[in-house]
């Protein structure tokens, strides 16, 4: 399923998920997407290439997934 989705610029890493995040709006809802990898987790800052790789990995987990809930959590393989 292809989802409508506009990223927010705020990139940032969460130490409780121990994961990099940033929100989005899906439909009309507020979400949280995380991305879990232990060689992003290693990294002090995220550049600009990346951030677009990353929305681009939670736009074709969303053409497989449904998400549940305002919070998207995705294992990357490293």
């Amino acid at each position: 399923m292809n989802q409508a989705i506009i990223f927010n610029d705020d990139l940032r890493f969460d130490k409780n998920h121990d994961a990099w995040c940033f929100t989005g709006m899906m439909s009309g809802q507020c979400i949280t997407l995380y991305f879990h990898s232990f060689s992003l987790g290693r990294l002090d800052n995220i550049d600009s290439c990346t951030k677009f790789d990353l929305e681009e990995v939670a736009e074709l987990w969303l053409e497989k997934n449904e998400p549940e809930g305002d919070e998207i959590h995705i294992k990357m393989k490293d």
